[in-house]
């Protein structure tokens, strides 16, 4: 998934962002507002880490969500194909 899609969903994701970094408060969710670079600074901010370790964590962020929206749209099209 690319991060604009994230932008664009980004109250429907703030749940699976918290469960991942769960030092980022309500608040810096809101302020993060989606924005990959504001994110990155905070991830930054809160656990102590470099520039390029936050990107390297928001980049598998961005695989897993791939993998998990792809996975209904599998399950949904195998169940379609199964009726009797």
């Amino acid at each position: 998934m690319n991060w604009e899609q994230v932008e664009g969903k980004w109250k429907q994701y703030q749940g699976k962002v918290k469960e991942k970094w769960g030092k980022l408060t309500d608040d810096d969710l809101q302020q993060i507002a989606g924005r990959r670079d504001q994110l990155v600074g905070k991830i930054q901010e809160r656990y102590g880490v470099a520039k390029e370790q936050a990107e390297s964590q928001i980049n598998e962020f961005s695989r897993s969500l791939n993998a998990n929206v792809s996975e209904p749209e599998t399950i949904r099209t195998r169940t379609a194909g199964n009726k009797s």
